[in-house]
């Protein structure tokens, strides 16, 4: 069984006519509603993440921006990046599903976990809200895993169509978070160069996958897989936290780099494989972005399917 994270909180966060915006949740929760995938996952209660928690990764002046903008009524951190009433407390509640998943996956109640969850996280730094982010989500996974669950090391691995520059900048210099990122290049954030590969005892430790638009999706699967497996033989991890996000998807507004509904299937099957060889299996992803509300749902519904079947 899989561990399921979603709530209604997560509408709350308003965005107006941005692409990341609540229809992206609601599609996806209709797929998964009609399909009974939900039913089939473990759906645990969970709290919000605690300012120790936040503080893992991000500055108190940071927490503190982003709250009192949202208490303020929001408005606009930069021109992609939106705050609202309620956002950070759907920020809270996002990165309180990881931390909870995280936990649960670790302690062994599950084996797998999918976080549904918004607004995504992968583009936020220690101190910087933006590329629709708030708070870097699957970075406090990986420091609750390291640093309160005591894991020796832990690989994030990352295929939304753009660079997880945040993630990339907190664990540049940590030797204990392996990280591995496909991505559309050129494209925001213009960062994730080959040659970005970390620093001091951390080097090594990132692997950027740059793509052109137009390379096959054979080869971005097999170049993705290739450098999971090669990362992992090197550090074998103890945890696989997956940055999930479905903007590669060819019908995607913003991102595309070809990819249909199905590759996800097989790039989870991928990620799945990697996780049996090093971790027992234990697999924690989370939701980055994906901005067709269709193709999202059928993506996602896909990416969770596959990892029920192999849980």
């Amino acid at each position: 069984m899989t561990l399921f994270y979603y709530d209604y909180l997560f509408q709350e966060h308003e965005t107006g006519e941005h692409p990341e915006n609540p229809g992206r949740l609601a599609a996806v929760m209709r797929r998964l509603n009609f399909l009974g995938l939900d039913a089939l996952c473990h759906r645990p209660a969970w709290e919000p993440a605690s300012m120790e928690q936040l503080r893992l990764v991000h500055t108190a002046d940071h927490i503190q921006a982003v709250r009192s903008l949202s208490e303020r009524g929001g408005g606009a951190v930069d021109e992609d990046t939106v705050v609202s009433r309620r956002s950070y407390d759907a920020a809270t509640l996002g990165a309180g599903a990881v931390a909870d998943a995280v936990q649960r996956v670790v302690a062994g109640e599950d084996k797998t976990a999918f976080c549904l969850i918004r607004p995504p996280g992968h583009h936020a730094t220690a101190d910087q809200a933006m590329g629709f982010c708030l708070f870097n989500n699957i970075a406090i996974g990986a420091r609750i895993a390291t640093q309160t669950m005591g894991l020796e090391h832990v690989m994030i691995v990352d295929f939304d169509v753009h660079h997880g520059n945040g993630t990339q900048d907190i664990f540049y210099a940590d030797p204990r978070v392996s990280f591995v990122s496909m991505h559309r290049s050129p494209l925001y954030p213009y960062s994730g160069r080959e040659d970005e590969t970390g620093i001091g005892e951390a080097s090594g430790m990132t692997v950027n996958l740059p793509i052109t638009f137009g390379t096959s999706a054979e080869v971005q699967r097999q170049r993705f897989r290739d450098a999971m497996m090669s990362l992992a033989e090197k550090n074998a991890p103890q945890l696989l936290l997956v940055s999930a996000g479905f903007d590669s998807h060819r019908l995607d507004p913003i991102g595309s780099l070809g990819l249909s509904s199905e590759d996800f299937t097989l790039i989870t099957q991928d990620i799945v494989s990697v996780a049996k060889q090093y971790t027992g299996g234990r697999i924690v992803s989370v939701l980055e972005g994906g901005y067709n509300p269709h193709a999202l749902a059928e993506s996602v519904s896909n990416h969770l399917e596959t990892l029920l079947e192999e849980s």
